[in-house]
C-alpha cells in the first residue's frame, strides 16, 4: 500500500510539473503574439518587464527573470520548498518560452510582428488576455503560478481565502495605472486594464469551473447498495438521510452525496446500473470544504485573539 502511494504522488507531480509547463507556455504564446507586438501591458512582472522593453529594449524574459528572482527567494520561507521549486520551474520556463516564441513570432527586422494587422490592438487585447488567462489557470490547476504577482497571490490564498484572480487583480490595477507616466498615453492604460480584466475573468472562470461541486440527492430502495457503490467506486463519500413519502407514508431513506462536477457522470452510471428508476436531484454548490475537498483558510476568534496577544 505505502508503493502505491508513493507511486500515485510521483504521478501527481509530473502530471503537475506537465500541467504548469503547458499553462506557461500558452501565457508566453498570448505575450508573444498578442500583447508585445502590439505594445499593450498590463499588471505584474511580466507588465513591468513589457513596459521595461517598450522603454529600453531590454529583453522582456531578462527583467521577469531578474525581479522575479528576488521575489521568489524572499517567498521561499512563507511558501515553502515545495512551492520554490515548481514556482522556480515556473519561471525559468517562461524565460526560456518567451524567448523562443519572440524569436519564432518576429519579423524580418527581429521585432515584434502584428501579424493581427496594424491598427488591431483592442482585438489583440482581447485575444492576448484571453490566452494568457487560460494559461495562468492550467498552471495554477498544477499548482504553480508565473511568479511574480503570482507569488503575492499564493501567499494571500494559504492563509485566506480569496480567489488568486481577485488578489492579482488588486495588486496589478496599481501597477496598469502607472503606466501612463511611461506611456503618457490613456489609450495604452485604458487597453492594459481591458487585458487585466478579461485576464483575470478568464483565470477565475477556468479556476471555478474545474474545482466546481454538484451535490446528489438519491431516493431509491436500494439506497444501501448505491451508497456502497459510489463510496467504493467513485470514490465519494455518502450520507444517508432518514424520509417519509407524504403521500405513501414509506419511510426510508435519501443518498445525499456531494462530489466534483467532472464526477458526475461517474455516479449517474453507478445509480442507473443499480436502480434505473431511482429519482435523483443534482444542483451546483458554491463552496465545499473538508476531506477530500478545499480547505477552510479563515481563523477562528481564538486563533485571531492569540495571533493579536502574540
Amino acid at each position: 500500500m505505502s508503493n502505491f502511494l508513493k507511486y500515485s504522488s510521483v504521478g501527481q507531480e509530473v502530471r503537475d510539473y506537465i500541467l504548469v509547463f503547458l499553462g506557461i507556455s500558452l501565457y508566453a504564446l498570448g505575450w508573444s503574439a498578442f500583447l508585445l507586438p502590439y505594445q499593450i501591458s498590463t499588471g505584474g512582472v511580466t507588465g513591468i518587464a513589457a513596459v521595461v522593453f517598450y522603454a529600453t529594449k531590454l529583453p522582456m524574459q531578462d527583467t521577469y527573470l531578474a525581479i522575479n528572482a528576488v521575489l521568489l527567494l524572499c517567498s521561499v520561507k512563507v511558501l515553502g520548498w515545495k512551492f520554490f521549486a515548481k514556482t522556480g520551474f515556473a519561471i525559468v520556463s517562461l524565460y526560456i518560452m518567451l524567448d523562443l516564441f519572440q524569436l519564432l513570432l518576429a519579423d524580418p527586422q527581429g521585432n515584434p510582428d502584428q501579424f493581427l494587422g496594424k491598427g488591431q490592438e483592442f482585438m489583440a487585447c482581447i485575444l492576448g488576455s484571453i490566452t494568457c488567462g487560460l494559461g495562468l489557470g492550467i498552471a495554477f490547476s498544477g499548482n504553480g503560478t508565473t511568479g511574480g504577482t503570482d507569488i503575492l497571490a499564493a501567499v494571500v490564498n494559504k492563509y485566506r481565502n480569496v480567489s488568486m484572480g481577485s488578489v492579482i487583480f488588486m495588486v496589478d490595477i496599481c501597477i496598469v495605472a502607472s503606466c501612463y507616466f511611461v506611456f503618457f498615453d490613456w489609450k495604452r492604460v485604458i487597453f492594459g486594464f481591458v487585458t487585466m480584466f478579461m485576464m483575470t475573468q478568464t483565470l477565475d472562470y477556468y479556476t471555478n469551473r474545474i474545482r466546481q461541486s454538484v451535490q446528489f440527492f438519491i431516493i431509491s430502495k436500494h439506497y444501501n447498495e448505491i451508497a456502497e457503490a459510489i463510496t467504493s467506486e467513485a470514490k465519494r463519500g455518502c450520507t444517508l438521510l432518514d424520509s417519509e413519502g407524504y403521500y405513501s407514508h414509506v419511510h426510508s431513506k435519501i443518498v445525499m452525496c456531494i462530489a466534483r462536477q467532472k464526477e458526475s457522470n461517474t455516479i449517474f452510471r453507478i445509480v442507473k446500473s443499480i436502480d434505473p428508476k431511482a429519482f435523483i436531484t443534482q444542483s451546483n454548490v458554491i463552496g465545499v470544504f473538508g476531506e477530500g475537498f478545499d480547505v477552510l483558510k479563515v481563523k477562528a476568534k481564538n486563533e485571531a485573539k492569540e495571533n493579536i496577544q502574540a
